[in-house]
């Protein structure tokens, strides 16, 4: 009994032992780091009582073989990368290329959109500067119609002004020539003008042999200034005889130009004559 109880302890120690390495491999193998592996020491004192009486010889146990531990395999060497940097070029360049390619894009977007207001902003202008121009044209278009009209009223108003003074002076002036006409006729002047006529007309008068010795005619002679007959009308004879009534208007045409008066308020376009045959015995 006594045997066992001083065997407990060296045995406790030795499993403790073993227990504290297993324990560190198990780390060693947890963390599985390329570098060496170094096993923990254990120092141990073995303590003993010293028994009142001399023990018996120990016979010592064999040692028990320490446990192998296997050293942890070298982990592999990492393969080489391979070598892609003439990949990872022309990746850079494809994508400086798009990168380019959407800048341009970009640029020539701007471009024409500036270009775009640009034209934008011409036509405004143009179509502002064509309005300017239609409306400063129509304005003088306008101005110069008022004018006109102004113009074409004022002239009408100067020919209405114009005329009525032509008007009245015309009749003032017909009046007074019809006042001298008037004042004429019972003149010995009229009485002298008017035998005279009649007796250019009686010289020229082919009076037909049925005509009657107390045959007389009126009839309305139109003349000119300088006396020249354009009309003969208003032919009333008292006898109906029509070779009579043809000679007399015969013997006035003969007789054109007509004497003219000696005072020329006493010229009448329109002259009546009273015509009496004349018979020579």
């Amino acid at each position: 009994m006594i045997r066992d109880s001083q065997n407990f302890v060296p045995v406790s120690m030795a499993l403790l032992l073993h227990v504290v390495i297993f324990a560190s491999m198990i780390v060693a193998f947890d963390y599985a780091r390329p570098m060496p592996f170094t096993p923990l020491v254990v120092q141990a004192t073995l303590v003993q009582e010293i028994p009142e009486k001399a023990p018996p010889p120990v016979v010592e146990p064999e040692p028990e073989p320490e446990p192998v531990i296997p050293e942890p395999e070298p982990e592999p060497e990492p393969e080489p990368e391979p070598d892609n940097s003439e990949e990872l070029r022309r990746e850079a360049e494809e994508k400086q290329r798009r990168l380019d390619a959407l800048i341009e894009q970009q640029r020539l977007a701007d471009l024409k959109k500036k270009e775009a207001e640009e034209k934008a902003r011409k036509e405004r202008e143009e179509a502002e500067r064509k309005k300017r121009e239609d409306e400063e044209k129509e304005r003088k278009r306008i101005e110069a119609e008022k004018k006109r009209q102004e113009d074409e009223q004022r002239q009408r108003e100067e020919n209405e002004r114009r005329r009525r003074e032509l008007e009245a002076e015309q009749r003032q002036s017909e009046l007074e020539a019809e006042e001298r006409r008037f004042a004429a006729r019972n003149s010995a002047e009229m009485a002298a003008y008017q035998f005279a006529i009649a007796q250019k007309i009686r010289r020229n008068w082919a009076v037909p042999a049925s005509a009657g010795p107390e045959t007389t005619c009126s009839v309305r002679v139109t003349q000119l200034p300088g006396g020249e007959v354009v009309g003969v009308s208003n032919l009333n004879c008292n006898t109906d005889d029509a070779a009579v009534r043809r000679s007399v208007e015969a013997a006035i045409r003969r007789s054109s130009p007509l004497p003219e008066p000696g005072n020329p308020d006493l010229f009448d376009r329109n002259l009546t004559l009273n015509l009496t045959l004349e018979r020579e015995d």
